[in-house]
């Protein structure tokens, strides 16, 4: 017989350890070719509710599942907090932008536009979209966003 670690047998039908993990776990859904933690726990416990009584399988296997349990439950937790981590640095990124463009705030700024032309205007707000940092700025009347990279000269007093 094949190694039993690598095979389960159900009412008499031995399936491949993979593909029954497989099956069992994704039972209405779509299949998948990857073992989550629950398929793999589920997997163990089949494993033990089928085997022979008469030749159980060696502790040892059992404990080295158990460990590869453990060891799967931790690469996802790390996993689950490297995503939370990201999420936080990109915040603060995002904080001292705001906290940086906001200085500029009151001081008189000269840009460049798509068409080469440059305006003059008073920074009275900053804006952040889709990650872009951009001022808000009042020139002759009309109020624009302008891209932070279109920035020529920002200056306290006349330009």
């Amino acid at each position: 017989m094949a190694n039993s670690l690598n095979t389960i047998t159900v009412d008499g039908v031995t399936y491949a350890a993979d593909e029954y993990g497989v099956s069992s776990a994704n039972v209405g859904k779509a299949a998948t070719k990857e073992l989550d933690k629950d398929a793999f726990l589920q997997l163990l416990v089949t494993q033990m509710q089928y085997q022979d009584p008469l030749d159980p399988q060696d502790n040892s296997d059992y404990i080295a599942q158990l460990a590869q349990f453990s060891a799967l439950e931790q690469m996802t937790n790390v996993s689950s907090n490297l995503s939370s981590l990201s999420t936080v640095v990109n915040n603060i990124d995002t904080s001292v932008l705001v906290g940086q463009l906001s200085g500029m705030i009151g001081q008189n700024v000269r840009w460049m536009d798509s068409d080469e032309n440059y305006h003059d205007g008073k920074v009275t707000g900053v804006s952040i979209t889709d990650g872009a940092p951009s001022i808000i700025a009042e020139s002759n009347g009309t109020t624009q966003q302008v891209s932070v990279s279109e920035i020529v000269k920002l200056s306290e007093g006349d330009l």
